[in-house]
C-alpha cells in the first residue's frame, strides 16, 4: 500500500516479522503495489542487480523483499538463478475472498452495532478522494490503493489491524483480478456504490444492510473470474 495514503488517516500496517527497517518496507511496498497494479506483470523476470540499482540498497534488503514477496505467492525465487513474478493462482483468489467475506461482513456487521461515528466520517473522506480520481484512467493505481484503504479503515473502527494485515498478506492474486477488472465499464462506479452502501448502513446502525452491503460488494470480481482468465490466459496460472 502506499504508505503516504494510510498515514493521511493515522492508519498504519504492522510489519511482518521478517520485516526490519525502513530500507526493507520501502523496498516490498513499491514492489507489491508495483505487482499488484500489474506494471509488473506476471512471468516479468526481476534482476536483484537492477533492483538495487533502482532502489539505490544494498542487495540485503532486495533479498528480504523478495522473500516476503514469496511468503505472499507473488514471486517464484529460483536459488543462483533468478526471480520471477508468478501468474495468478486461481485456488488462492477464492481462499482469499472467503477469508475478506468472513472477517470484513463481520467488521461491518460490529461498526453498525456501535455506530462509530469517526469511522464513518473517515471512510466518507476516502470515498470522497476515490470520487475525484475515478474519472482519470492514469489514476487507476491510486483509486486501488485508496480502495484498500478503504477497507483497512473499517478494521482500524474496531481496533483490528492486524486482522487487516492477514487478509493483505493472503490477498495478493485477489488485488490482481480486481486490477484486471478495473477497467470495465461501470465497475468503478460499482465499487464506489458500494462503499456508500456499506457506510450509510453503518451510519444508520443497520446490522443486516451493512452486513448484506459489505457482502456484494466482495463478490463482483470474484464473480469474474473464469470470464477474466479466457480474456487474459497469460495472466493466469
Amino acid at each position: 500500500m502506499n504508505t503516504s495514503l494510510a498515514s493521511t488517516f493515522g492508519l498504519t500496517d504492522p510489519l511482518t516479522p521478517a520485516m526490519t527497517g525502513a530500507t526493507v518496507q520501502r523496498v516490498y511496498d513499491d514492489l507489491r503495489r508495483r505487482i499488484i497494479t500489474l506494471q509488473l506483470p506476471p512471468d516479468t523476470t526481476l534482476s536483484r542487480t537492477e533492483l538495487t540499482e533502482t532502489y539505490e540498497v544494498s542487495q540485503t534488503p532486495i533479498r528480504e523483499a523478495m522473500q516476503l514477496l514469496k511468503q505472499e505467492g507473488l514471486v517464484r525465487i529460483y536459488p543462483q538463478s533468478k526471480t520471477v513474478v508468478t501468474r495468478i493462482d486461481v485456488p488462492q483468489i477464492y481462499e482469499a475472498h472467503f477469508l475478506r467475506v468472513a472477517l470484513e461482513t463481520e467488521v461491518a456487521r460490529r461498526l453498525a452495532a456501535e455506530g462509530n461515528p469517526q469511522t464513518v466520517t473517515r471512510a466518507r473522506s476516502i470515498i470522497r478522494m476515490q470520487e475525484a480520481v475515478a474519472d482519470d484512467p492514469e489514476q487507476l493505481a491510486i483509486f486501488q490503493e485508496l480502495d484498500e484503504v478503504f477497507h483497512q479503515t473499517l478494521f482500524a473502527g474496531l481496533e483490528r489491524g492486524g486482522l487487516h494485515q492477514l487478509v493483505r498478506e493472503r490477498s495478493g492474486h485477489l488485488e490482481r483480478i480486481r486490477r484486471l477488472h478495473l477497467p470495465e465499464q461501470g465497475k468503478i462506479k460499482s465499487i464506489l456504490d458500494g462503499h456508500y452502501a456499506i457506510v450509510e448502513a453503518i451510519a444508520q446502525k443497520s446490522e443486516e444492510r451493512a452486513v448484506a452491503a459489505m457482502r456484494d460488494h466482495l463478490s463482483k470480481t470474484v464473480s469474474k473470474v473464469e470470464e477474466m482468465r479466457l480474456e487474459f490466459p497469460n495472466y493466469f496460472a
